[in-house]
């Protein structure tokens, strides 16, 4: 490829609405152009990158006897009414209806696809185990798009789907596609990938784990164990609370705390910590705006994840009104409301001499046993872990807390969507049975931009081998140079032939501006031919990471680059 031919522009200046490194250089380099929120358009930089983790995807998915198929983009609503999550999904499914009034909707993910597609085949036991797979575009009508590529509305994904005569089978499948994965990661130049327990969301499912690149700029919060192997996303860690009784509780007394709302105030003023405290969050259920009130310890988060997975339903921060019977920054356990939802999260469990809310504007209780004064409370985790936590599985205050961006993941979905559906089979007792369904998918996009995110410096990507857009850059230095040109050109040839990628810059312009494009499009490999060079009998030859620097002999420079770009695959 010539580069004067390559459709795109590369300037210097950061672009303003870029938060994150890897939008920025992609931007800056000519990879992608901003179309509407959350959708973007690919020039050819980023075509040949994201083409090259698809072909390593579909490499591994073969490899794991994966049968590539095609679902439509498109699809009626009844196939999402058949599965119930028509009406359970929000705003992220795009519905719409055709000229003849037939609701559809724009695929955001393809279970039901899927079960529609094996559906009729797949009726006798015999024709079990199996997975099929695509490599297609999506649409997901997210809120808040952010980070470029990273979180987009229109996205191409790699999903899978498996199916399984039992449960015993579908984990040892499970297996075989984590290990799957951890070798596309460590294929496309990101082995730091780590693997967490998550939570399956709208997905369904009882196990499940993302695939985590750890970095600042993630949108995801990771608790990683430091004395064990313990990973898990922190809307699906368990938090667990180890504090003990008082020997000797004190009484109930209301206090007078005028104009303290929240727990740092009341705290602050009644000379305690939060820990020795219970606070009140409030929603709502988003189908009857009936208040939820979570009562948890003073200085821990709510999970909002693990409430809604609770309830089975979906809630937002209540907003407290005069009719609701609650009192807004005074809202405690004893005598609450009778018309609420009210939930305990283990933290307070067996816990007493406690300051909370007293159901009374600016006054609040100390001495609160909750064995005592709240009986029959039923208590569950409704916490988020915390940095410095008990660790689920060692049982160590090792937790350590990082931010993370998700660049795949995988469910073992059981017969959520088979039984729904009604998809069965005949087992080897002519008995008829629901299929158990695995799920795994990645976004090709976002790996592309996560890999750039996870290499990169001030001036553009490094990108791995394995999925740079071309693999040598070849600068031709004072092009008007006949020496040069016929050189440079014979070189271009000769790499071509053997198989090589190259990308050949042989324009008329100052060394800062070829260094610079090349810099931003990220070519592991360069190699510089100049008049200075020639008179030497030499090619300079240098990797985009600087790890090498060196200068090869005109006569051994097809070899050498040959050789350097199989080693660095």
């Amino acid at each position: 490829m010539k580069l004067d031919k390559l459709v795109g522009d590369r300037f210097k200046d950061r672009p303003s609405e870029c938060s994150v490194d890897s939008h920025a250089l992609m931007v800056r380099g000519g990879y992608c152009k901003y179309v509407a929120n959350g959708i973007f358009s690919s020039y050819m930089p980023l075509k040949r990158v994201t083409r090259k983790i698809e072909q390593i995807m579909r490499e591994e998915m073969d490899a794991i006897d994966g049968q590539e198929v095609q679902f439509p983009v498109v699809m009626p609503a009844s196939l999402w009414q058949e599965s119930g999550r028509y009406e359970s999904i929000g705003k992220e499914l795009m519905r719409f209806s055709d000229r003849n009034d037939s609701p559809l909707v724009l695929g955001m993910t393809h279970e039901e696809a899927a079960v529609h597609l094996v559906k009729d085949y797949a009726q006798s036991y015999a024709k079990y185990p199996f997975m099929i797979y695509q490599i297609q575009t999506k649409f997901r009508d997210e809120a808040r798009p952010r980070a470029g590529l990273i979180r987009v509305r229109e996205f191409t994904m790699k999903d899978a789907y498996s199916f399984h005569t039992s449960q015993e089978d579908l984990e040892k499948y499970y297996d075989r596609c984590y290990e799957a994965y951890e070798k596309i990661y460590a294929r496309c130049g990101v082995p730091e990938v780590i693997a967490v327990k998550s939570d399956s969301g709208m997905m369904g499912g009882s196990i499940s784990h993302e695939f985590m690149l750890l970095t600042p700029i993630g949108e995801d919060s990771i608790a990683i164990c430091t004395e064990c192997d313990y990973r898990a996303n922190v809307e699906a860690a368990d938090n667990i609370s180890d504090i003990e009784r008082d020997a000797v509780s004190n009484e109930l007394t209301m206090v007078h705390t005028p104009g303290k709302e929240s727990i740092e105030e009341v705290c602050e003023f009644l000379n305690t910590q939060a820990v020795n405290s219970c606070k009140a969050v409030i929603y709502q259920r988003n189908a009857d705006d009936k208040y939820i009130v979570l009562f948890i310890r003073g200085d821990l988060e709510a999970n909002e994840t693990k409430i809604t997975n609770f309830l089975g339903c979906d809630i937002h921060p209540g907003v407290v009104t005069e009719e609701s019977g609650l009192c807004a920054g005074f809202c405690g356990p004893v005598d609450i409301i009778k018309d609420a939802i009210v939930l305990f999260d283990s933290s307070l469990k067996g816990r007493n001499n406690l300051v909370c809310g007293a159901n009374k504007t600016e006054y609040h209780y100390t001495g609160l046993d909750m064995d005592r004064d709240v009986q029959g409370a039923d208590y569950h985790d409704f916490a988020k872990i915390q940095e410095g936590g008990i660790c689920p599985k060692c049982k160590k205050k090792a937790i350590k807390v990082s931010r993370g961006i998700e660049v795949g993941n995988i469910f073992q979905l059981g017969t959520k969507y088979t039984t729904s559906m009604d998809m069965t089979y005949l087992d080897s007792d002519g008995k008829t049975k629901h299929p158990i369904m695995g799920c795994y998918g990645i976004g090709v996009g976002r790996l592309a931009a996560a890999i750039c995110e996870a290499h990169h410096d001030d001036y553009g990507p490094i990108w791995p081998m394995a999925v740079a857009p071309w693999q040598v850059q070849l600068c031709a230095m004072r092009a008007d140079d006949p020496e040069v040109k016929a050189f440079a050109d014979n070189l271009y040839s000769e790499l071509l032939n053997k198989g090589i990628e190259v990308i050949y810059d042989d324009r008329q312009v100052s060394a800062g501006v070829m260094f610079s494009d090349a810099d931003l499009i990220g070519a592991p490999v360069r190699a510089i031919v100049s008049p200075r060079n020639l008179k030497e009998n030499v090619v300079e030859l240098t990797t985009r990471d600087k790890s090498l620097k060196t200068k090869v002999s005109t006569e051994n420079i097809v070899e050498e680059i040959v050789k350097l770009v199989k080693e660095m695959l």
